[in-house]
């Protein structure tokens, strides 16, 4: 399975972003109001950095540091790793373990197009395995169109 397939279960238009000088708190209402773990950081449609949830913890809260009063560029990770549409999840799954990473922006012929969590990618693995399992029923049993 590869990265654009796990995209294609994703809403249209799921790419959500803030700016550097959006304040933390912006960031996190979008979060919120979007049910998402992170959200990337363009600055004229160019990918500068990446703030999650593990951001905000480690860089705000730890920190003592106000949301309303601390802007993204202080506090977002910039060296972003990203993936293309063509890569294997089983690539994108040893990045994020690797890095200690939860979610990967993708890009496809340099253009960034969305981004995928380890949770669209273990959703992804089972449906496919669910998939596969049922395959395997139908053929055990001997109805294909089972």
């Amino acid at each position: 399975m590869q990265v654009f397939q796990v995209m294609g279960n994703k809403p249209v238009n799921a790419l959500y972003s803030v700016t550097q000088n959006n304040t933390v708190f912006e960031a996190l209402e979008l979060m919120a109001e979007k049910n998402i773990g992170a959200v990337l950081v363009l600055e004229a449609d160019e990918l500068i950095g990446i703030f999650s949830e593990r951001d905000y913890a480690r860089k705000v809260i730890l920190q003592g540091r106000a949301s309303r009063d601390t802007i993204i560029k202080d506090v977002m990770t910039s060296k972003v790793i990203t993936v293309e549409t063509d890569q294997k999840i089983e690539e994108c799954m040893q990045i994020m373990s690797d890095k200690h990473i939860r979610h990967l922006p993708v890009n496809q012929n340099g253009e960034l197009v969305g981004i995928i969590s380890i949770n669209d990618i273990v959703s992804a693995i089972i449906r496919e395995q669910k998939d596969h399992i049922k395959s395997l029923e139908s053929y055990i049993s001997g109805n294909p169109y089972s």
